[in-house]
């Protein structure tokens, strides 16, 4: 997979790719504090290419970064004007974007109070996060030694950067046992997510999802699939549960803009139902990418275009 692409925004500004560098000071490089998104934007089946909810991850950027006193020098509307922009400037169809706010270099102690806060926009062309054969037949994924963030520990509802190693601990540990993703447990046992997804299993017809207030990050996918679902008319509780819940399912998938939505197949060794994507499962990962990029109807306004 290349990053490559011709311009990247920041700090207000178009530059080549080439030019978009930080200085190694960069705070942020140091000590993690910072915020990001993933978006994506899709080439639909009329022809024009329209990112998913745009103004949503743009908030929740804001969120993030207001969770951890970053005060961005933009406002949301000149984000998400960016996001549009550096797309259109690299004449992408289909692709992921990542806008980051940053901690610039100046002072190098913890606080750095007087850091320029800087933001940046990039994009690349990306296809399935974990695999096209993964979302037609579903991966295989172990329990992770690494618990998630205990919620007084960490900002849990926070995308920020620095506490990213605790997933990317957790992916290393699995990806080198032979799996595709890992999934994570709260400090009490409990289910809370996979290293970059939200987990959704489904038994006798019920879906389960670990609910908003416990450890996860708040996904707007997730969000996306809660009210697909419910627009199918299944009943969907969001409760905690236990691992051995997602051995005895009958289906399993994560979600996420990254690995959209990606049925799971095996989980430590354990045949999740029949061993590949159920009938729900595929009947909501359809519905999701005719809303993204099909030809669905847009009653919520989810749709940013950009030609």
């Amino acid at each position: 997979m290349s990053i490559q692409s011709d311009f990247i925004w920041i700090d207000g500004e178009m530059v080549p790719f080439a030019d978009a560098k930080v200085h190694v000071l960069t705070h942020t490089l140091h000590y993690g504090l910072g915020a990001f998104e993933g978006i994506r934007a899709y080439k639909r089946s009329d022809g024009r290419t329209a990112v998913f909810r745009l103004k949503d991850h743009i908030r929740r950027l804001f969120d993030s970064c207001h969770i951890v006193t970053m005060k961005i020098p933009f406002s949301q509307e000149e984000i998400c004007n960016a996001c549009v922009e550096t797309i259109q400037k690299n004449g992408f169809e289909d692709c992921y974007i990542r806008p980051v706010a940053f901690l610039g270099d100046g002072e190098m102690g913890l606080a750095a109070l007087s850091n320029p806060i800087r933001i940046s926009v990039i994009c690349w062309k990306w296809g399935a996060y974990l695999g096209d054969e993964g979302l037609n037949n579903g991966i295989r994924a172990k329990i992770s030694s690494f618990n998630r963030h205990h919620v007084n520990s960490s900002m849990v509802k926070g995308k920020i950067n620095g506490q990213y190693v605790n997933s990317i601990l957790a992916k290393r540990e699995v990806m080198a046992q032979g799996f595709q993703e890992a999934i994570m447990l709260d400090t009490e046992g409990y289910v809370s997510e996979a290293s970059g997804e939200n987990i959704f299993i489904i038994r006798d017809k019920q879906i389960f999802t670990t609910p908003y207030g416990s450890s996860i990050l708040g996904g707007i996918t997730r969000d996306t699939i809660l009210r697909l679902a419910k627009s199918f008319g299944h009943e969907v509780i969001e409760q905690r549960f236990t691992r051995d819940s997602l051995y005895t399912a009958d289906e399993m998938f994560v979600v996420g803009t990254a690995a959209e939505v990606t049925p799971i197949r095996e989980v430590d060794n354990r045949q999740i139902g029949i061993g590949k994507p159920g009938p729900i499962t595929k009947q909501l990962q359809s519905a999701y990418f005719d809303l993204v990029s099909g030809s669905a109807a847009d009653p919520n306004e989810w749709l940013t275009y950009i030609n």
